[in-house]
């Protein structure tokens, strides 16, 4: 069998739409030399520093993204409000010229994601702090998103775990209000999935915020859960200034969503 031409190589490794390293390209089987010579023929166009594209490449958030996880050599998970938003769960977006994407992952931010001009902003959670070793890599508390077809799909972390992830960012960047919202569409949750994630969840400040919001809705999810082994912390937590103190949970929430 004759060895694949630099063209072949590209259009097997880099599929139109996608982005990839220079390292991990050669990681691949594909010379330093090809790379140079892909370059030089308008094959390839650089986004950063020995990061590339095809030249053809409209890019978006997306295929960033789906070029990391297939590159990584740990997880990266599109969470948080993002994930909500991409499984129709988010009730709504700020309209800002700068699109903001939730990336979490147990693995160190690539350098090169903050060099590739573009109207993103990509907001990178270490997940050491808040979730359990392992934890993060469960199959069963992701989703994958198709974005096109003929790439592989994003990987997404599920209902129940997005909205945890999200309970991090209240009320700094997502606000009390829009979190409840979000809440009131989350219907169906699975308790098997929210009792093993609690468990597993180290942010006492998200659980304790899940809990809350939870309990307002009055699912039959929710009354399902069993909540005897979840660890929530000790003392009173201040997260909205100026908020009414809730004595169960022992947060401070806003007082036109207390009771």
């Amino acid at each position: 069998m004759s060895a694949l031409t630099p063209k072949q190589q590209l259009d097997e490794l880099l599929p139109y739409n996608l982005v990839a390293t220079r390292r991990w390209l050669t990681s691949k089987g594909m010379t330093r030399h090809a790379i140079d010579n892909s370059l030089k023929s308008n094959r390839l166009k650089p986004l950063a520093v020995g990061v590339y594209a095809r030249l053809e490449t409209p890019l978006s958030w997306q295929s960033i993204v789906c070029s990391l996880q297939s590159m990584a050599d740990h997880p990266i998970y599109v969470g948080g409000l993002t994930a909500l938003d991409q499984q129709g769960l988010a009730q709504y977006l700020s309209a800002t010229p700068v699109k903001t994407i939730h990336l979490y992952s147990d693995g160190k931010r690539p350098a090169w994601l903050d060099k590739i001009e573009g109207n993103v902003r990509f907001i990178w959670h270490g997940t050491k702090t808040l979730w359990a070793e392992g934890l993060f890599s469960v199959e069963s508390f992701s989703r994958e998103v198709g974005w096109q077809q003929g790439l592989p799909a994003l990987k997404a972390s599920c209902p129940e775990k997005a909205f945890l992830e999200m309970m991090v960012d209240v009320p700094n960047t997502v606000s009390f209000d829009h979190a409840n919202e979000i809440m009131q569409g989350m219907t169906s949750l699975s308790p098997n999935k929210l009792e093993s994630l609690l468990k597993n969840c180290k942010s006492i400040k998200a659980k304790r915020l899940f809990l809350w919001f939870a309990e307002k809705q009055r699912y039959a999810w929710f009354n399902k859960l069993d909540l005897a082994d979840i660890d929530l912390g000790a003392g009173n937590r201040v997260i909205a200034k100026r908020g009414k103190l809730d004595k169960k949970y022992l947060i401070t929430v806003p007082e036109h969503l207390y009771g």
